[in-house]
């Protein structure tokens, strides 16, 4: 074979493997007491990219993100994580099971920014970053030191190695979560709400240092937001969810695009289109606020569910008595 040849079939495979998902949910449900939360999704995530999940609290955003990491297993459908069915390895809610050695392997390979930086507070800094290093490895203390330096310098903290996470602001704690995500090296980083309770200022430097984690370590990137301005800055797709349902999975140039659509184009769009740009620009009239209907409402200050109303006739006299109208169905007691 010549050397043209195998440079060629070589571009081929690198090629072929940075369109094959590190990640894959395939028709992925969760049921949480007989409530599903999610809801045949479908989301694939390629070597290098940035992936934006994002959809209004209760959308099923951070649950997702549990069943993508093995936190606990999809009720129906599956996720590969790296070509691994996490399934067998997760067990199920009822009597367990799983393979919790071949699941800590595949934990080995992903780093987590939790919402709140989830640092020990008893730790500093350093000893925070150092512990990933300690408990899934036989380095020794010298080499662990020199990795727990790099990992602070990467997110500007090495100068604050030796401070408890009480002595440090919220964001320096959430740089300090990621550093301690990056200990062991990962080649996906799964972000839950980077940016939720920091000021703008600050916001915009987690949003940068995403970026520039992206482009120098190559990694894969997973980040859940309702934050539109660090979404927008970060994604290269973007993936919106609605009360557990995948709406759209597209680029950050279609989702800009919908934004930026002027409301008498808009009003000709596909409900859903309606809805996500409703929720990409934050206006306070559009599908999402349409739905939050009087039945609803009645039925959330009464502590049922929408299916447990009868709808009454429309009526002038909206003050008066319902009692007798039908408007809640009887109790079996009665």
């Amino acid at each position: 074979m010549s050397e043209t040849n195998a440079n060629v079939m070589q571009a081929g495979a690198s090629a072929a493997r940075a369109r094959t998902p590190l990640i894959s949910c395939q028709g992925v449900a969760k049921i949480f007491d007989g409530r599903t939360v999610l809801e045949s999704i479908d989301l694939d995530v390629y070597p290098g990219e940035t992936m934006v999940i994002m959809g209004g609290s209760g959308s099923g955003k951070s649950t997702l993100l549990r069943v993508i990491i093995g936190s606990f297993p999809a009720d129906h459908g599956r996720v590969l994580l790296f070509g691994q069915d996490m399934k067998p390895l997760v067990g199920n809610d009822t009597d367990g099971g799983g393979d919790e050695e071949k699941l800590a392997e595949i934990r080995k390979r992903f780093g987590i920014l939790f919402q709140s930086g989830a640092l020990f507070n008893s730790m500093t800094i350093a000893e925070n970053v150092a512990l990933p290093l300690k408990e899934h490895t036989d380095l020794d203390q010298e080499i662990i030191d020199i990795q727990v330096k790099i990992k602070l310098e990467l997110v500007g903290l090495r100068e604050h190695a030796n401070k408890y996470p009480s002595q440090i602001s919220g964001g320096m704690k959430k740089r300090a979560g990621l550093a301690r995500a990056l200990a062991l090296d990962p080649e996906i980083l799964f972000y839950d709400e980077p940016s939720a309770g920091l000021d703008p200022v600050t916001s915009a430097q987690i949003d940068r240092l995403i970026i520039d984690l992206s482009k120098q370590l190559g990694v894969t990137s997973v980040v859940v937001t309702h934050e539109m301005d660090s979404a927008f800055t970060i994604a290269d797709r973007m993936a919106m969810l609605d009360r557990g349902r995948m709406l759209k999975v597209e680029s950050r140039a279609w989702y800009d695009e919908l934004r930026k659509l002027d409301d008498a184009s808009a009003r000709s769009l596909p409900d859903d289109q309606r809805l996500i740009r409703q929720f990409l620009r934050g206006d306070a009239e559009g599908p999402i606020t349409e739905r939050r209907s009087e039945a609803a409402f009645e039925a959330d200050l009464l502590g049922l569910t929408p299916d447990q109303l009868i709808l009454p006739t429309p009526s002038l006299e909206p003050t008066r008595s319902t009692k007798g109208t039908g408007i809640f169905r009887r109790s079996r007691a009665e």
